[in-house]
């Protein structure tokens, strides 16, 4: 099995603003999530009360990237994924501003 991934211009940006070592933990757990069926709640986690899921990287800094299974409500049963926006985690109440991002990234997105 292998999962396609979309990638929107907010994501690529938070991407590129990655410094290598960063990067390099990203691309290691976007081959695990594309690859493997089962993914681990060490990489990608459900975010409650709504339909994204976070990809979770711990390199100097928390990252967090937040994720939408396209063609499932589960992600383990989805093949298609849209990497929406990443960020890096400070706080608890980072999550309600990155999750509206989500949201807008997500509508003109579909």
């Amino acid at each position: 099995m292998e999962r396609i991934m979309y990638k929107t211009p907010a994501f690529d940006s938070f991407y590129n603003s990655l410094n290598a070592r960063a990067k390099k933990k990203v691309d290691y757990v976007f081959e695990h999530i594309r690859t493997e069926k089962n993914v681990s709640t060490k990489f990608v986690k459900s975010l409650v009360n709504t339909d994204f899921y976070e990809m979770r990287i711990s390199v100097d800094n928390e990252y967090r990237i937040i994720l939408f299974a396209i063609d499932n409500d589960n992600f383990i049963n989805a093949n298609e994924i849209v990497l929406l926006n990443g960020f890096i985690k400070k706080s608890t109440g980072d999550y309600d501003k990155q999750i509206a991002i989500a949201q807008k990234l997500m509508e003109d997105f579909l």
